[in-house]
């Protein structure tokens, strides 16, 4: 089986299908440093990564956009002095898609190079 970051995004719409609790658990395995938060009846996969500085919190941060430029898909953002809060969700849907898990795992490869 293809690694998670190494799947391919597919696009989805307001009506694509959610991750079901099987899938979220599933899927959680791959990145077990993520937790699932929910907003106002949304579900959203939030990870904080530390740093030693606000310079490499802030080139984390412009990585991070990188990759969410090249898949079309963007997360909430929250860069501080030494952290950034990435949280993950499909927007338009409102709630989890295979796509935030798929980013997410990318991130997560980010973070090892930084």
């Amino acid at each position: 089986m293809t690694q998670l970051s190494e799947q391919q995004c597919e696009a989805c719409s307001w009506d694509a299908p959610h991750v079901t609790d099987d899938e979220l658990e599933t899927l959680k395995r791959d990145i077990p440093e993520w937790s699932v938060e929910e907003r106002n009846g949304i579900k959203q996969l939030e990870r904080v990564f530390k740093f030693r500085n606000f310079k490499q919190a802030l080139a984390f941060t412009n990585r991070v956009g990188e990759i969410a430029e090249e898949a079309g898909h963007h997360p909430a953002l929250l860069t501080e002095w030494g952290k950034v809060t990435v949280t993950w969700w499909s927007h338009e849907m409102k709630g989890l898609h295979k796509n935030d898990f798929i980013l997410a795992a990318r991130t997560d490869k980010v973070a090892e190079q930084h």
